[in-house]
């Protein structure tokens, strides 16, 4: 079959309801399958850089921002309360404990606002999702990367060792990006009953949603404990494809879901993306969906992968970590001039390039890219 200009578009722009049903074909590396006209040519680029959902929102999100746009003019009002008691329904918690953001970002600054100052410090592995480290240092506090282990998960016992008593706030990616690795939830509780009692625990699950329930990762907020200290961030920019629309959410105890609303933006919620959310948390069909997809995708990445002899860390999630056996900056540059965009350098893994999972077609378009990179050996 070959690819037109036209069906590639409409395949990438397709709605779940096509694009649940692509799995990638095995292809072996320097497939002769007739190669679509140049991505570089169609905009916009193919974007495997930030982790987005390839399925977009659900029908139902959809429709509520459809049905949304006559409020556009007004300011939230009641919708930051349906949103927050929808929250707390579904995690059957009081609606005291949610604390609402403009993504979970907005979420990650508040915290640095409530627990990081001039002479505290924040603990957080290297390498992990950062910003939190920046809004530290607007803060005036010190962040202390802790490397992770040989299995790239936290290294919780390293990261104890340099708790001390200016340390406000530890930060924890779980599943963490960029590596997509868990860290085990019994190690975890083990960890929180050891960190001193003056220190906050913010465990980051934005990628939650893609994982099965297992022995190695429960969720703090579906199974939590009495801990009043640890806050527990999720979003909707993930799984359910609102990454445009900026919403997160925290789930904590009243008293620390107090300390982040003395920080958080006015209004950081918009009526459109917080009718969008609601109804998104509504469609957990949907989601379940996505998540059974996104582990077929991943599998097949994984498939390719192997077929061309390279290496990748074991991703619990929508994206992978990929060791090139080439310079990642090449890697990059390359895949950039054919259209596509791949995930920012990690300085602590020189040796490996992040790829979101895409489309079927833009995951193709990733493989014949790859396969015109020039020869490189295979990946150590």
């Amino acid at each position: 079959m070959s690819w037109s200009r036209r069906s590639i578009l409409r395949a990438i722009g397709g709605t779940l309801t096509s694009s649940v049903a692509w799995r990638l074909p095995q292809l072996s590396p320097g497939a002769s399958e007739p190669r679509p006209e140049s991505v570089a040519q169609i905009e916009p680029a193919i974007r495997l850089n930030r982790n987005e959902s390839a399925y977009g929102p659900s029908e139902k999100a959809l429709e509520a921002i459809r049905s949304g746009f006559s409020s556009a003019n007004r300011y939230p009002s009641s919708e930051y309360e349906s949103l927050t008691e929808s929250i707390a329904l579904f995690h059957r918690v009081k609606p005291e404990r949610i604390v609402l953001g403009a993504g979970s970002r907005e979420v990650l600054r508040m915290a640095a606002s409530a627990y990081l100052s001039c002479g505290k410090s924040l603990v957080i592995a290297a390498p992990t999702y950062d910003p939190i480290a920046r809004f530290a240092e607007v803060q005036g506090a010190e962040t202390k990367a802790i490397p992770l282990n040989k299995r790239h998960e936290h290294d919780l016992d390293s990261m104890l060792a340099r708790i001390g008593s200016s340390t406000g706030l530890v930060y924890i990616c779980n599943p963490n990006n960029p590596t997509g690795t868990i860290t085990p939830r019994k190690d975890l509780e083990i960890f929180l009953s050891k960190v001193p009692s003056n220190t906050a625990v913010l465990i980051d699950e934005a990628y939650h949603e893609y994982l099965a329930k297992s022995s190695d990762y429960v969720s703090f907020i579906d199974s939590p404990i009495s801990d009043e200290r640890l806050i527990v961030v999720r979003t909707f920019s993930k799984i359910y494809g609102l990454a445009g629309l900026r919403v997160g959410y925290s789930v904590a105890s009243p008293k620390a879901a107090q300390e982040l609303r003395a920080s958080r933006l006015q209004w950081g919620v918009s009526v459109l993306s917080a009718k969008a959310a609601a109804a998104a948390l509504q469609d957990q069909e949907f989601v379940a969906g996505v998540a059974k997809h996104n582990r077929d995708d991943r599998q097949e990445f994984f498939n390719q992968s192997n077929a061309r002899m390279l290496r990748w860390i074991d991703s619990q999630t929508n994206f992978v970590m990929l060791n090139a056996g080439l310079p990642p900056q090449q890697i990059v540059e390359h895949f950039q001039k054919n259209g596509i965009l791949l995930g920012p350098l990690i300085p602590e893994m020189p040796k490996f390039v992040r790829c979101s999972l895409g489309t079927r077609p833009e995951m193709l378009e990733f493989w014949r890219a790859w396969d015109s990179l020039p020869p490189h050996p295979m990946a150590m």
